[in-house]
């Protein structure tokens, strides 16, 4: 079956990047006409490509996906190179909720001689980022985390979705997704605010923590951040000046400061 014929039969269901998507799934077939057609029947069911052709894309480099795993969108990526810029060539990094360990992977590339650590809850998760070579653990948030560490710097791409926004999502999302993988609480920031909170006795002075959230969620996490610690907080957004995340700095003086957080946009 050639690219052309697959592209037309995933575009007459309505798939937008039909011939990309088509080309994917014919080099993963490799030949195998029979194969090529269970995967293109499993894509019109609404799965993840990525879980179909068991790879995706991440800032440039390919990422490992095993199936159940949440696979890593392109608005991520801002984030996730703004984090690499605050890695220190000998340093520390940790990426929380890391799914596949595509931040993590990405970190690791560009800073080889840095320690890069990531945690998820998930066991699929842990052995998908295992699988992409990243030092990975099990466990919620920082808790499996190695006694002592400090790091300079923390990442998470957290659930942040406010959970009656859930319904608004792609129609296939939870046919296939867990809500875990986006459900914040009822506004959102559930997860963040714990990230923001804990993250302090992880960081060392002047460490830096990067977080994926909405549009509207960064002016409301800027007290959270102010009362655990962190100082100059840039808001993320992507070459369309969406809103993609934050970069906050923990202070190097004693908490409790009276200097207020200064917030402009990056």
């Amino acid at each position: 079956m050639r690219a052309s014929v697959v592209a037309e039969r995933l575009a007459a269901h309505g798939f937008v990047a039909a011939d990309e998507e088509a080309a994917e799934l014919v080099e993963s077939a490799a030949g195998d006409e029979a194969g090529l057609e269970a995967l293109v029947a499993h894509r019109l069911t609404g799965e993840p490509l990525a879980w179909i052709t068991g790879r995706a894309v991440f800032c440039g480099i390919e990422v490992i996906i095993c199936p159940g795993v949440y696979v890593p969108r392109w608005h991520t990526e801002p984030l996730a190179l703004r984090a690499v810029r605050r890695v220190p060539a000998g340093g520390v990094a940790v990426d929380v909720c890391t799914g596949s360990g595509a931040v993590a992977r990405l970190l690791a590339a560009h800073r080889p001689h840095a320690r890069v650590l990531a945690t998820d809850a998930d066991e699929r998760a842990v052995g998908c980022a295992r699988a992409n070579g990243v030092e990975a653990y099990t466990g919620d948030l920082f808790a499996p985390l190695p006694a002592g560490l400090q790091a300079d710097v923390v990442v998470g791409v957290v659930p942040y979705v406010p959970a009656p926004d859930l319904p608004l999502l792609q129609r296939d999302t939870f046919t296939f997704e867990t809500p875990l993988a986006y459900d914040g609480g009822t506004d959102g920031l559930d997860v963040l605010r714990r990230v923001v909170r804990d993250s302090p006795r992880f960081l060392r002075p002047g460490g830096a923590l990067l977080l994926e959230l909405g549009a509207d969620q960064s002016d409301t996490l800027a007290a959270d951040l102010h009362r655990h610690g962190f100082d100059t907080a840039a808001v993320i957004r992507d070459e369309d000046g969406a809103v993609r995340g934050i970069e906050a700095t923990l202070r190097r003086e004693h908490f409790g400061s009276s200097r207020r957080e200064r917030w402009f946009t990056a």
